[in-house]
This record gives C-alpha cells, structure tokens and sequence, in this order.
C-alpha cells in the first residue's frame, strides 16, 4: 500500500509539473502570436511598399490641382520666353539594404523668367541638399521604371517649387540618368 501510495504521488507531482510547463508553453506561443501578428500588421501598414495604384492615385490626385494652377499660369506667363537652367551633376548612394548603388543624376530645369534663375541660383545650397535628400530615400526598385521616374520628376518639381515659389517652375528635364 505505501509503494501505491508513493507511484501515486509521484505521478500525482510529475504530472502537475507537466502541467506547468505545458501552460508556459502555451503562455510563450500566444506572446509569439502576438507579438507576429503586430509585426505583420506595422510592416504592412507602415514599412510595406505601395502598389502602383496607390502611388499612382496619389501622385494624379496631388497633380490635378497643380497642373490646372500651372495652365492657368503658363497661359499668362507666354508673354516672355522661359528660361532653362542646368543644375550641377549629382552623384548620390541610393537606399538599397546594402548600399552597393549609386546614382549620377543631370537635370535641367525649365524656370518662368530670369529673375527665378538669379533666385535660384541664390539659393542653390539649399535646392542641392533638398535634392540630395530626396534622392537618397530612393532604392533601385522606386526609379527603375518609367512611372518611377515621372514620379520623381513630380517630387523634385515640387521640392523646388516649395523653395522657389508656385508657378515659377515649370517643368524639370533628365538629361543623364545612370544607376549603377
């Protein structure tokens, strides 16, 4: 009787220590679901690439009004000849995971009239770090195609737009475009 008694405390321990371990267990998997599906839900929403739709829709919907403005004010600015002025060559580390390629980037920029050159030439530290910035924040991915490049075309006038002033400003031209 006392051996029965033993077998059966003994198993009465090894199957409480059972337990605990498999509710730690348990315990340990929920936390891993939920700390998985948090991730999930944050890249997605946050770190996720847009499709092209989306990214598409934003840009036509940030141009609509930007474009009838620009009309309106192209219309009125026929007056005089446009000016093209060439920025100088940059050469920027685009953000791919290993930082392996780099862009050389010429531009010339369509400008309303000779005073924004001379405006612009004021200030072309700033345009320079404000295009340094936004090309940097590039991957290969993002400029590889041709949406991607209309796209950044869009982003660099607005930059210079937001530094210049609306309207003066009319177009910008790629005139070398090297990813490496």
């Amino acid at each position: 009787m006392a051996k029965k008694k033993k077998e059966k405390e003994e198993t009465e321990e090894k199957e409480e220590k059972k337990g605990g371990k498999l509710k730690w267990i348990i315990i340990i998997f929920v936390l891993l679901g939920l700390l998985g599906g948090g991730g999930f839900f944050a890249y997605k929403k946050f770190f996720a690439p847009k499709k092209k739709e989306e990214v598409q829709q934003q840009t036509e919907e940030a141009q609509q009004p930007e474009e009838k403005k620009t009309d309106d004010k192209q219309a009125e600015q026929q007056v005089g000849p446009t000016e093209i002025y060439t920025l100088p060559t940059l050469i920027v580390n685009l953000a791919d995971p290993l930082g392996r390629r780099y862009l050389k980037i010429s531009m010339d920029v369509e400008l309303q009239n000779k005073k924004v050159v001379a405006e612009l030439e004021k200030k072309l530290p700033q345009i320079k770090d404000s295009l340094i910035m936004l090309l940097t924040s590039k991957t290969f991915s993002d400029i590889s195609t041709i949406e991607g490049k209309l796209e950044l075309k869009n982003e660099i006038i607005a930059r210079l737009t937001q530094i210049l002033g609306k309207g003066k400003v009319l177009q910008v031209y790629f005139t070398e475009f090297v990813v490496q």
